[in-house]
């Protein structure tokens, strides 16, 4: 990391799902403790505040379960949620400043006093805010922080809900991570000195600083295994030895293929992992294949996957070609999740913020999306070449490796590394301590 001794900021996210922490972890080194401060669960919180909270997270979490229940489940997903965070078609462009119903119940909340504590603990030190949650950005104002205030923005596209109530006259600013969120926001009429189109923020054990030393060696490591009939680096070995010098056009690989399946904060699709478990198991007992089970900070999700690993007599395999990463800890489980990114050569997840991760030269496939920015990540991924939606979960032992043998694979990986930002962090410093109007690496072309 880039020395930033006395660059400080509140890095304030929530603990609803893994996005907006996971987007918060990378800017932990600014705040002043070098912790990320949790807004709707730190020491004092108000009762009030707390259960508004609480009661916001049951709901989300409750409907984004529901939906797997047939028949039902995908009515009261779009009726109870999707509907609420509904992102309307972007053409033709018109003005979408009207509020929501979601955006003014948010604000009556906020002018009952929803958020002022927060925002008085933070007024103790005159720093500027960074949250990744937009109430947060919208307690800050209405409740008078006495600082900057920066929203980082976690998708490809956003509702109505994360700006503000009256656009033209707010002080809250965005880090875009692509053009559609600069561009939707002046939609929304956000001030255009008040948008910055900086790229989500990547952590930086996988970036490896400014010069990408990290990701460049593990992408020309992934290229090699995603390529084993070397079809895509016959086609492409120019661009390839271009980007990534020590890429060797004609290795085999050193280890069996890598493959990371993650499931989000809610815990929804983790019974996917049920079939891909059994499509895979021949080749995870001849250890032709290295499976890695995402069960993050849920423990019913890790017991879940335990009893699926057990049904199929493969606890032999476990922390050997089969783990399963865990933590109670969230930033434990986020040092533990992109470490094994590392040696991963495919991540299979639903269309979060992850789909950002591309950026890292990791080709995504897509289980299906839950919710309307989610459906939007999708569209993004796929615009930009670096993912793909998955086929049938029960016969991923057929598809998976003839997408792999083909180079489809490894194409994806080297359009994400290409055509996604890196410098995230980087250039969100910029803007917030530089004053850097146009952060110099936002050059890539979505």
């Amino acid at each position: 990391m880039r020395n930033m001794e006395g660059h400080k900021a509140w890095v304030v996210a929530v603990d609803m799902g893994y996005g907006h922490q996971r987007a918060a972890y990378p800017l932990r080194h600014l705040s002043p403790d070098g912790k990320i401060w949790i807004a709707n669960n730190y020491q004092g919180i108000p009762a009030n505040d707390r259960r508004i909270w609480k009661n916001t997270r049951l709901f989300y979490e409750l409907f984004s379960r529901v939906k797997k229940v047939p028949i039902v489940g995908d009515f009261l997903f779009d009726a109870f949620i999707d509907s609420m965070q509904k992102i309307p078609p972007f053409y033709p462009r018109r003005d979408l400043s009207k509020p929501s119903f979601q955006l003014k119940t948010m604000y009556a909340a906020i002018r009952a006093g929803w958020g002022r504590n927060l925002v008085e603990l933070m007024n103790k030190e005159d720093i500027p805010l960074i949250t990744t949650f937009p109430a947060v950005a919208f307690f800050a104002e209405v409740h008078g922080f006495k600082n900057d205030i920066y929203v980082v923005v976690c998708d490809a596209d956003i509702s109505r809900a994360w700006a503000p109530m009256h656009p033209k006259k707010s002080r809250v600013k965005y880090l875009a991570p692509c053009r559609r969120v600069v561009e939707r926001l002046k939609l929304y009429t956000v001030k255009e000195e008040n948008i910055f189109l900086t790229g989500f923020p990547l952590p930086e054990e996988n970036v490896g600083s400014l010069n990408l030393k990290n990701l460049e060696k593990d992408l020309a490591d992934r290229i090699v295994n995603l390529d084993p009939e070397k079809r895509y680096r016959k086609k492409y070995g120019g661009t390839v030895q271009q980007f990534l010098k020590g890429v060797k056009l004609h290795a085999r690989h050193k280890h069996p293929l890598t493959l990371t399946f993650a499931v989000g904060g809610a815990g929804a699709q983790r019974n996917l992992a049920k079939d891909i478990l059994f499509s895979l198991r021949k080749k995870i007992i001849k250890r032709k294949i290295n499976f890695n089970l995402v069960a993050g900070t849920r423990n019913d999700t890790y017991c879940y996957f335990k009893k699926q690993v057990a049904k199929l007599n493969l606890t032999r395999c476990l922390d050997k070609n089969l783990r399963i990463i865990f933590d109670l800890n969230i930033e434990d489980y986020f040092k533990n999740f992109n470490s094994a990114l590392r040696d991963s050569d495919i991540l299979w997840t639903k269309p979060s913020e992850l789909v950002f991760y591309s950026a890292l030269g990791l080709p995504i496939i897509m289980a299906p999306a839950l919710g309307s920015q989610e459906v939007y990540n999708r569209r993004w991924l796929k615009t930009i070449g670096a993912g793909i939606s998955q086929d049938m979960p029960k016969y991923a032992d057929e598809w998976l490796f003839d997408w792999v043998e083909s180079g489809w694979l490894a194409e994806a990986a080297m359009a994400g590394y290409l055509d996604s930002r890196q410098f995230g962090v980087y250039n969100i410093t910029d803007v917030v301590f530089k004053g850097v109007k146009k952060p110099e690496k936002s050059y890539q072309l979505l």
